[in-house]
């Protein structure tokens, strides 16, 4: 009935019918776009009414990329202690998807990887993202103290989907390097990546954010390949032309507030060797089962 009035109200029809499917016609595709900007403005609307709360209320929405879903439930959690009144919407997807969602105004904020050029977005970086190529523990390479960057060519490594910022920041360090490899698997997620590499499906190039568990246990070992970590950074981004809420603002404030971490190498030794170091001089990079 709704469509019906819809549909007489601006005296074309939206909607067909072709066997059991509703179809969009030609107009109402085009007034399904309209109707987005539409809402997007009202929920613009809202929060710029919303910045006269004080962060009493408000809504917050969050677009990340999947590998950040590992740090940033920590981050949520201590705004909401600050600002309970805040109502929280999190999309976690790919780096095209989210970069979409900034483009299409669907969020306030995105935590990307290295932010696109030529795009109209105001991005600050808040913390490193590094990179490191893992194995299996009993992987031929695994137990080495160095390995060259030349030692990757012609391996079998487990990749993310095209589109993802690893994928891309990983090609672009081979390609550099003059490294060909074989892509085993093509996967979704870094959860995915990492089953797969302790199966022993081949080598990966894995955020080190990801890897604490299974750096613990022993189920994964870093390679100490030269070149390694490739040094990435966090963003949190926003559309130049937007005006943020108070909430969107206290939430990029509190990320640009986090202490530095320290220099990056020390960071990949420190978790290493929560696994391996028994204060025996080994390589930081070892499994307490490699070793």
């Amino acid at each position: 009935m709704q469509i019906k009035q819809l549909e007489e109200q601006i005296g074309l029809a939206v909607i067909d019918q072709v066997g059991k499917r509703m179809v969009l016609t030609e107009a109402g595709q085009e007034l399904q776009g309209h109707a987005a900007r539409i809402a997007a403005q009202i929920v613009d609307l809202n929060a710029a009414m919303d910045q006269f709360r004080d962060l009493e209320r408000g809504i917050l929405r969050l677009a990340v990329v999947s590998t950040a879903n590992y740090f940033l439930p920590r981050i949520i959690a201590a705004f909401s202690a600050r600002h309970p009144g805040v109502q929280i919407s999190l999309r976690v997807a790919n780096r095209e998807a989210v970069l979409a969602a900034l483009a299409d105004n669907h969020t306030d904020l995105a935590v990307i990887g290295q932010p696109p050029g030529g795009v109209d977005l105001v991005a600050h970086d808040f913390m490193d993202n590094p990179l490191v190529v893992i194995a299996s523990p009993d992987h031929p390479l695994a137990g080495r103290e160095t390995i060259p960057t030349q030692a990757l060519d012609g391996q079998t490594l487990v990749v993310r989907e095209r589109g993802s910022g690893t994928r891309s920041a990983m090609d672009r360090f081979l390609g550099e390097q003059g490294v060909g490899y074989r892509a085993g698997c093509e996967l979704s997620t870094n959860e995915a990546i990492k089953q797969a590499v302790q199966e022993g499906l081949g080598l990966a190039i894995a955020p080190l954010q990801t890897l604490d568990l299974e750096l613990e246990t022993g189920r994964l070992v870093v390679l100490p390949v030269e070149g390694f970590p490739l040094i990435r950074h966090w963003y949190v981004a926003h559309r130049g032309d937007k005006r943020l809420s108070v909430a969107s603002q206290a939430f990029r404030d509190l990320l640009l507030s986090r202490p530095a971490e320290g220099p990056p190498a020390a960071r990949v030794k420190s978790r290493a060797a929560l696994v391996v170091d028994g204060g025996d001089g080994r390589s930081p990079f070892l499994s307490r089962k490699s070793v």
